[in-house]
């Protein structure tokens, strides 16, 4: 079995020798060998090839030489003798006429040192049978996978939750061309290979390619209707490609950055969810389920947020009255806690369950919650939860326990564009939790105390762990507590104003989520975005209102 991991790879050529070609797009659980054989700062795919390659047994392997990590790792393999036969193929970056004939040779030199490797005569009779004619694309409104390769667990995640077809349009999967086999078989072997070039080159360009006019044709097409643009870690060609296309196209666009594992699929959920969301205009409906049969003339509804520091509840009413609020830690999992704040929320509003005719669920725990009728994604819900609580909002920044959100709503509270942080505390709950700990302080303590400061410290790292042992280095230095502090309220406000100019702010600025409650972040916030920002008293539970507000809709 012959491996490969890019469209222009010449798959036909292989049926010549009787052999089968299969793709490899293999997503790692880690990196634990191909970080020992070269450089850990290779983009993810390049070490999910090497880690691949190294760990199986890899007989044969045809490589292109799209970019610096593909070189790499034919570097590393061809060190390490882990394949019987590989090959490197040089890729034009171009279609021209010169650029053919060129990738002809290449493919002739291809065939012959694969037939002396193998000892197979070439049949030039089963290479030509081997060209299948290319399905025209349906006419259908779609959404489109641009960017690097998307794994194939992550395209299925895709899929499964968009609210219309996705069509795979990376730069491996859309592999489309035609060859006239009746003309290629009467030329020459040299001819014959420079018109199978012709037509490889001739495919939908890749990034990679230099025809960047030919992928923004792509916006031409009436029938698509949203991009979910990937990248992976470390590859920083694409996020050139990606800021043209954000500035060139007003279609709805979700940027997706991974690191070609299967880490972080919690988060990458979410952000498919509510993309999915924004594109279908509100939440799905198609998926409630009653749970307990209830009386329809029950006027009451619930909305909980499971988050990883806090579990809140909302009962609402039918004339959107907020009649019960519960905020109690997540513990014990999502699910206990979800059972326990709720029966809280019902017991301070004397209502019982029967009582709940519909419930929703959001937040990162929404899918361990056993009790719900419907789930609705945190970016929703905050959208909505703050347009509820201010219809003036149009920027809302929710900084959570362990992710920071910004979300971009109109004036019906309908998301336009949100970002979230990338596996990382820094800016979060959870980094002012640990930096309290550190300085022995309360969270209560830590939100006054950078108020009233002198010296401007700057916390450089942005790591919490890193940025903990420099606060125990300030601390070590004499340095005051109200600086350090106000170095560290600056450090999240940099952290999140970041996130807020890549969503296109507008005024009318809400800040929701626990840290809310943190008047030195706030201020550090105000300062470094020169607005003011509206906080209400009951900012965490935005995302529970939004859930609430949702099972209204439902009943």
């Amino acid at each position: 079995m012959i491996k490969y991991v890019c469209k222009y790879t010449p798959v036909e050529l292989f049926s010549g020798f009787s052999q089968e070609c299969s793709l490899l797009d293999e997503v790692a659980d880690n990196f634990e060998v191909s970080e020992r054989a070269s450089h850990i700062n290779l983009c993810g795919f390049g070490k999910a090839l090497m880690e691949s390659t190294l760990s199986e047994d890899t007989q044969e392997l045809i490589l292109i030489n799209c970019c610096d990590t593909m070189n790499r790792a034919y570097d590393v393999i061809d060190d390490t003798k882990a394949c019987d036969f590989l090959f490197m193929l040089d890729l034009p970056h171009q279609n021209s006429d010169s650029a053919a004939q060129e990738l002809g040779k290449r493919l002739l030199r291809l065939k012959n040192e694969y037939a002396a490797s193998s000892g197979i005569p070439f049949d030039k009779e089963a290479f030509l049978n081997a060209f299948a004619p290319t399905a025209p694309s349906e006419s259908e409104p779609y959404v489109g996978i641009l960017g690097v390769r998307v794994g194939k667990q992550l395209e299925e995640t895709i899929s499964s939750l968009m609210p219309l077809p996705v069509r795979n349009l990376t730069c491996v999967s859309n592999r489309e061309f035609t060859c006239d086999t009746k003309a290629m078989a009467d030329m020459s072997e040299e001819d014959m290979f420079t018109a199978y070039a012709v037509a490889l080159l001739s495919q939908f360009p890749c990034g990679r390619m230099g025809m960047p006019e030919i992928r923004c044709k792509l916006f031409d097409d009436k029938n698509l209707k949203g991009i979910i643009y990937h990248s992976i870690k470390f590859c920083d060609y694409y996020e050139f490609e990606y800021v043209g296309f954000k500035r060139d196209t007003t279609l709805p666009i979700l940027k997706l950055e991974t690191d070609y594992t299967r880490q972080s699929e919690g988060q990458l959920r979410t952000r498919i969810q509510a993309f999915a969301e924004t594109l279908s205009g509100a939440a799905d409906t198609n998926q409630v389920v009653a749970k307990v049969p209830t009386p329809a003339n029950t006027s009451y509804v619930a909305g909980i947020d499971s988050g990883s520091a806090s579990t809140d509840v909302v009962i609402m009413d039918t004339a959107e009255n907020i009649i019960s609020t519960v905020i109690a830690p997540t513990g014990g999992g999502a699910n206990n806690s979800a059972e326990q704040a709720l029966s809280d929320a019902l017991s301070k509003a004397a209502l019982s369950r029967s009582d709940i005719r519909v419930i929703v669920k959001t937040g990162y725990g929404r899918d361990y919650i056993a009790d719900g009728d419907d789930s609705v994604t945190e970016i929703t819900c905050h959208a909505a939860g703050a347009h509820f609580l201010s219809a003036q909002a149009r920027t809302v920044i929710d900084i959570g326990g362990q992710d920071s959100k910004v979300i971009r709503i109109d004036e019906t509270g309908a998301v336009q564009n949100f970002v979230m942080n990338d596996k990382c505390a820094a800016g979060t709950g959870r980094f002012l939790e640990m930096m309290a700990r550190a300085l022995g302080l309360t969270l209560e303590q830590i939100s006054e105390i950078g108020l009233d400061w002198e010296e401007d410290i700057t916390i450089s790292s942005m790591c919490t762990v890193f940025a903990e042992s420099e606060v125990v280095s300030l601390v070590a230095q004499n340095k005051a507590l109200e600086d350090i502090v106000h170095g560290l309220n600056s450090s999240v406000a940099s952290k999140v104003g970041g996130l807020v100019n890549r969503v296109s702010p507008q005024e009318g600025y809400i800040m929701t989520g626990g840290v809310a409650k943190n008047r030195g972040v706030v201020k550090a916030l105000e300062d470094k975005l020169e607005t003011n920002l509206y906080i209400c008293e009951h900012a965490q539970l935005c995302g529970a209102i939004g859930a609430a507000l949702f099972a209204l809709e439902r009943a």
